[in-house]
């Protein structure tokens, strides 16, 4: 499984940056993560309904793929 991650580090970057920035202005994924972070000043509604979290999960597991093939690429070079 690990060797899968980490040698799919290309195909984590495209559908990183496809999928997980989708719709591209502005990115959704960090829309979501903004409002997290301190609300949606823009929108009535408030906090996040159980949509939000599903969308925040699609957009936001091409982004969590990538970072751990990186992180197990440079690891894997550090312990040689």
């Amino acid at each position: 499984m690990r060797t899968k991650l980490k040698n799919n580090w290309k195909f984590f970057l495209i559908i990183s940056l496809t999928l997980g920035l989708a719709p591209f202005n502005p990115p959704h994924l960090l829309g979501k993560i903004s409002w997290i972070m301190g609300g949606n000043a823009l929108s009535k509604k408030h906090g996040m309904a159980l949509d939000d979290w599903f969308d925040l999960f699609l957009h936001g597991t091409p982004w969590l793929l990538l970072f751990t093939a990186i992180t197990l690429n440079i690891f894997s070079k550090i312990k040689k």
